[in-house]
């Protein structure tokens, strides 16, 4: 079952996931697949969770020309996880294209679209992205854009999700990384939330990552983030 808040598989091996999954009891919760896994372990890993009935979010944020991210997308859909992702700012026909990929293959995967960077701050933005404006203007833009795309929803802060819903409609979906527990450190991170504050806002799905995996205890830490995300309740 997927109670919408994706745990973070920040590791380089399959066993090393697979391990930690197991010593901590975390059967069939529902994971995130990044580019450090994935490059490493391809299609393999993600065969190997979906036996184990795992939930998977495949995080590999595509940005390329638009017959290209067409392409891949066309294979990775052949996988049936829950959402796949590319960056908005790759433009509206690149989104297209690949939404275009995906369906051709299944109809059930959602394609989510990246906005600004969660480890971004605005003074970043500014700097090294040269985009005008602040990043709640940017993040709406290309969530706007990313839905006039065909997109189902985009990747934002916790901080930006009501204003995407009603710019968008409560039916495009947001999802929400940098959540930390409230004794955990934000370590690169910079738009962060705790899980019940993304409740709170109106997340539709959150990721959490190293406030479980560099736990002392992770599987208590994963029951206190998905009780605080279910109920709204910060301990």
């Amino acid at each position: 079952m997927n109670n919408g808040m994706y745990l973070a598989l920040d590791f380089p091996t399959w066993e090393m996931s697979k391990r930690f999954l197991e010593e901590h009891n975390l059967h069939e919760v529902p994971v995130k697949v990044g580019m450090e896994l994935f490059y490493r372990e391809g299609m393999h890993v993600i065969e190997e969770l979906k036996k184990r009935n795992h939930p998977i979010f495949l995080d590999l944020k595509l940005h390329d020309i638009p017959t290209t991210v067409m392409r891949a997308m066309k294979n990775l859909a052949h996988a049936e996880v829950d959402l796949v992702n590319v960056h908005a700012i790759g433009g509206s026909e690149m989104i297209k294209r690949a939404k275009e990929g995906l369906t051709s293959v299944n109809d059930k995967t959602k394609l989510i679209a990246v906005t600004i960077l969660t480890s971004m701050d605005e003074m970043e933005m500014v700097r090294d992205l040269r985009l005008p404006n602040n990043i709640n203007d940017n993040v709406l833009h290309l969530s706007t854009l990313a839905k006039q795309s065909g997109a189902d929803g985009v990747v934002c802060s916790v901080h930006e999700v009501q204003a995407i819903k009603e710019a968008c409609s409560n039916e495009f979906l947001t999802v929400t990384p940098g959540i930390r527990l409230m004794n955990s450190k934000d370590d690169d991170q910079k738009r962060v939330a705790t899980p019940a504050m993304a409740k709170e806002l109106n997340s539709d799905y959150i990721v959490i990552g190293r406030s479980i995996t560099k736990a002392e205890q992770p599987f208590d830490a994963y029951k206190q983030a998905l009780e605080e995300w279910e109920n709204g309740i910060t301990k």
